[in-house]
């Protein structure tokens, strides 16, 4: 008994933070259940007199009031290969665990890196509390207007705010959890870089998968968990089901959109400030340690890079799941269709794991070899899931293998949107490499040239999905019936982010290298482990650009999938409000055997509707303000931290001559501060603008609001991330000893272009792919207050 106890006070005290919090997610999760009276078939029984009588509009809290069931339902069946999904979430993070205890062996360095990785350590913690209790704040709010919703006005499942609430602490959690093994990972990367260019790779690239695979497995084993109730402890029809599975994700696309705003403004703030008054005005090196803001860079590295984009990708990895399934029953492929995107990705998952442990380099590696080596990983994985899913395809819906036709689309379309964009961000290749030459007559030719670059770089991203979207929608038989069609489209979704394990892997992998290079810089080590670091972040660099583009890319086809949900859940609840025929062009058609071409006919969304038209142009210029305001933040929050840093060289004495240290707490601050003021109007405006537009424009306002946000989103996303990423490795480039090298006078024009596409990449650009998504979440959460109400308020405003 004894050596029990001790053994459960040393687990509780080395995994005291995530105990607790997996305690509290199941708590939240049995509560739900128990106050959404889903386990309670009796009380659901006593109802049915009462739903008869008074149908609310789009009350989906009881499954009785679904119009029809089917034999699947009344089995409660769960299809054998579904067993995957939670057996493949199970394993990531048993991995994950198994990488971070492997990345803590190895030893941290010497006393000067230790203390440095202690600053960022201590300032990122800072920056994730701060952010957590303004974040904690608008998930109380929040939850209680949803609660309102449900149980008040009942136009929304009973289910849905304890959803919010699982999937918004999940989702934080993993962030959490990833920037927490990138702070400990730096020091490490750095000491393993002293020794060999591989160990470092090693060392970054394994504490990147821990990032990757927790955010897969917390994702899907939450929605593993949900299902697993639903269909053995509930009365749920797969209709109602149906319903409820694409609001889940609002939790985690609020908490996305906060993590990436904010993050995004704190890592810029930082960088802006210490690249201008560091580089340009003082002359003094990267990372240098006699720059104030050098630690806050630092930091900004781990909660913008790898808290913020396991964030957004979370969000992307879990509302494609759910769209996806939602989707498979208003196709009327069923359970079998349902279950699909949950065993693609528990397969997933596990081949992920498979090509980390493939990604290796020789000593003295080039840039070429080293994007080799990390690609083999992801292509590796890619071509065993390819074949995999033709199996799973093959046993769940052999009627309709052209779905595979779908899967391999949305694979395809991900890698060539990711080797589109290493070729535009680069300095292997001539995009990046004219940049670089522009600098040498001046700053002022480096961003013009990379403001067309960018432009030119949306090409084969827009191609690349418009082809996606035709294939996906006609493999699936989308041509002869549009429902699998869309599911098609989200089936390709689910597809591109099978693999999330290790393509997120590679994107943290990034900031880990930065930190390491910068670590290593502050540490004085020797040279040449400023060049394997600088080697490791110059291929960090381009697979961040890479893995943004790949996240804009998934996020396009998961906000396509959303709005389809969307018209799916306005028909459903006509036809639960008491609608059941609607008339086109005269002629009455029951709603139940009504396409969704019919509905959209029936309710005129129609370019020639002034209301689509609104809506569409409402959604361009949502992307447009949504980016003013967060490059304005960045700006304000800059400003402050240039004015910091001047003073302290001012204020300091000795600070140049290295004889008193920088107060970099000061400039974290400013940062934490600034980052959690600006991010709130940002996110507000995502939140309210889809409520908003259906109150006054009803559905077909929405349906523009929607495609409008997508089409213009998508691109102004593309353009920022890929600009950015542009001027960033030119300004690289030359700080490998092209046109004069550090220094020079085009080096000093290259560090202006890559400060103004610092907040293009880093905060704006990845900003606007959960723009895409959470609008659409938020409007088919909202979709009852939009059938309910917008007639009136239209008739009020004379809009009829």
């Amino acid at each position: 008994m004894n050596n029990f106890l001790r053994i459960f006070n040393l687990i509780f005290k080395v995994n005291r933070v995530s105990i607790i919090m997996i305690l509290l997610m199941l708590t939240i999760f049995i509560f739900g259940a128990v106050k959404s009276d889903i386990f309670s078939h009796n009380a659901q029984a006593q109802t049915a007199a009462k739903i008869s009588t008074e149908m609310p509009a789009f009350d989906i809290g009881h499954p009785l009031m679904s119009t029809k069931g089917t034999a699947e339902d009344s089995s409660r069946s769960i299809p054998i290969l579904w067993w995957i999904a939670p057996f493949g979430a199970i394993c990531g993070l048993f991995f994950a665990m198994k990488f971070y205890r492997g990345v803590m062996k190895f030893p941290e360095g010497n006393e000067k890196m230790i203390s440095i990785a202690m600053h960022v350590r201590k300032g990122a913690y800072a920056y994730l509390k701060q952010q957590y209790k303004v974040i904690g704040i608008f998930i109380v709010g929040a939850f209680l207007v949803l609660l309102f919703i449900s149980y008040g006005l009942k136009l929304q499942s009973t289910v849905v705010p304890f959803a919010f609430l699982s999937s918004a602490f999940l989702s934080g959690f993993a962030g959490f959890l990833g920037m927490k093994t990138a702070t400990n990972a730096s020091a490490r990367t750095a000491e393993g870089a002293r020794k060999s260019l591989n160990q470092g790779l090693q060392i970054a690239f394994r504490s990147g998968a821990v990032m990757g695979l927790v955010v897969v497995g917390m994702g899907l084993l939450d929605i593993s968990l949900w299902f697993f109730v639903f269909r053995k402890f509930t009365n749920f029809t797969l209709l109602d089901m149906a319903m409820m599975l694409p609001c889940f994700g609002i939790g985690a696309s609020s908490q996305a959109l906060f993590a990436r705003v904010g993050g995004g403004i704190f890592t810029k703030a930082a960088d802006v400030g210490a690249d201008l008054v560091g580089k340009i005005e003082a002359g003094i090196p990267e990372d240098d340690p006699r720059n104030p803001a050098t630690i806050a860079d630092n930091v900004g590295d781990n909660v913008g890079d790898v808290a913020g984009m396991g964030a957004d990708l979370y969000e992307s990895y879990y509302n494609s799941m759910l769209a996806c399934a939602a989707l498979a029953i208003t196709a009327g492929l069923g359970i079998a269709g349902m279950v699909v995107p949950m065993i693609l990705a528990g397969v997933g998952i596990i081949l992920s794991i498979i090509g980390i442990y493939t990604v290796k380099t020789k000593e003295e590696a080039t840039q070429k070899e080293l994007l080799k080596a990390l690609g083999k990983g992801v292509n590796i994985s890619s071509i065993l899931i390819l074949i995999t899913s033709a199996i799973v395809i093959k046993f769940m819906l052999p009627q309709n293998f052209g779905v595979w036709g779908s899967i391999f689309t949305g694979l395809i379309a991900g890698i060539i949107i990711g080797k589109g964009t290493e070729y535009y961000t680069s300095s292997n290749y001539s995009p990046t490499k004219g940049i670089a030459g522009h600098a040498k007559t001046g700053p002022a030719t480096v961003i013009i040239d990379g403001i067309a670059t960018g432009m030119k770089s949306t090409i084969i991203p827009v191609v690349t999905i418009s082809v996606a979207i035709l294939l996906s929608f006609g493999f699936a038989g989308g041509f002869a019936n549009t429902s699998l069609g869309l599911y098609g489209i989200a089936i390709a979704a689910v597809s591109m982010l099978s693999t999330l394990g290790i393509t997120l892997a590679t994107d943290a992998y990034g900031p880990i290298a930065d930190n390491a290079g910068g670590n290593a810089e502050m540490s004085g080590l020797e040279p040449y482990v400023r060049e394997r670091t600088d080697a490791l972040d110059a291929l960090g660099n381009t697979t961040a650009a890479t893995g943004k583009g790949f996240a804009i890319g998934s996020a396009a086809l998961t906000a396509m999938a959303l709005i389809a949900s969307f018209v799916e859940q306005v028909k459903i609840g006509l036809e639960r409000a008491g609608t059941h025929v609607i008339q086109v062009a005269g002629i009455n058609i029951d709603i139940a055997k009504a396409t969704l071409a019919d509905l959209m006919a029936s309710m005129n969304i129609t370019l020639i509707n002034p209301k689509v038209l609104v809506g569409l142009f409402i959604g361009g210029l949502i992307s447009f303000v949504f980016c003013a305001l967060t490059m304005k933040a960045v700006g304000r929050a800059a400003g402050s931290m240039v004015e910091e840093v001047r003073r302290q060289f001012r204020e300091i004495p000795g600070i140049m001559e290295g004889k008193n240290p920088p107060d970099y707490a000061a400039c974290v601050s400013i940062s934490t501060k600034g980052a959690q003021r600006e991010m709130i109007l940002p996110s507000v405006l995502a939140l309210l603008t889809p409520i908003a537009t259906g109150l006054i424009l009803g559905v077909p306002g929405i349906v523009g609001l929607l495609a409008g946000s997508l089409t213009t989103g998508f691109l102004l996303a593309v353009f920022m991330a890929n600009a950015g990423g542009a001027w960033d490795n030119a300004k690289k480039y030359i700080e490998g000893g092209a046109f004069g090298g550090k220094g020079s006078d085009a080096h000093k024009a290259a560090v202006v272009g890559d400060t103004v596409g610092d907040p293009f990449k880093d905060t704006s650009g990845p900003s606007l792919n959960i723009l895409l998504k959470l609008m659409s979440v938020v409007s088919v959460v909202f979709a009852g207050i939009t059938l309910k109400y917008s007639e009136q308020i239209s008739a009020f405003l004379h809009l009829n």
